[in-house]
């Protein structure tokens, strides 16, 4: 279930799952961008088409910051909570159409940010998606690996830290 919403020439895309357990897609726009940098985090928490979390609200100012008027977020598990412990034991957490969104928009992407910190090594996840990107071409990023050789998730870096190529 795709949902729009435009306010002060942003166009906000939001992609669910019909039950709203799962969230494939965020995406703001200013009108008449071309460039678009797609950040792959973890998994979604309270953003929507109306309002950004914190996480987001990073994603939003990064991308402004390295000239980018369009950013979408994608992440390794499309299942809705606050918490990665709650993600991990849920039945499903990655999603059913979660491979083809990110699939989709990677081929829309100039850049992607791969961003998800450790707990992107569950159910092999992390692997998975990195083959999905360097399938499709596009260039990946990340903003720092953790201890553990996962990209740093984005919420609590300083704005010039600057993407790695990966």
């Amino acid at each position: 279930m795709t949902v729009n919403f435009t306010e002060n020439n942003i166009c906000s895309t939001a992609v669910y799952s019909p039950c709203k357990k799962y969230r494939y897609l965020l995406s703001r726009a200013r009108f008449k961008s071309k460039k678009n940098i797609l950040f792959i985090l973890l998994n979604p928490s309270t953003a929507t088409e109306l309002k950004n979390d914190p996480t987001i609200a990073r994603c939003q100012k990064r991308a402004e910051l390295l000239g980018f008027k369009a950013f979408s977020i994608c992440n390794l598990f499309a299942f809705r909570t606050k918490s990665p412990l709650i993600m991990k034991s849920s039945i499903d957490p990655i999603g059913p159409a979660n491979d083809k969104i990110i699939k989709k928009s990677l081929c829309s992407a100039d850049k992607v940010i791969c961003a998800w910190g450790n707990h992107g090594s569950h159910l092999n996840r992390a692997d998975t998606v990195l083959n999905i990107i360097r399938a499709s071409g596009t260039p990946s990023y990340h903003l720092g690996l953790t201890i553990k050789s996962q990209p740093t998730h984005p919420l609590y870096l300083q704005y010039d830290v600057s993407p790695t190529k990966w």
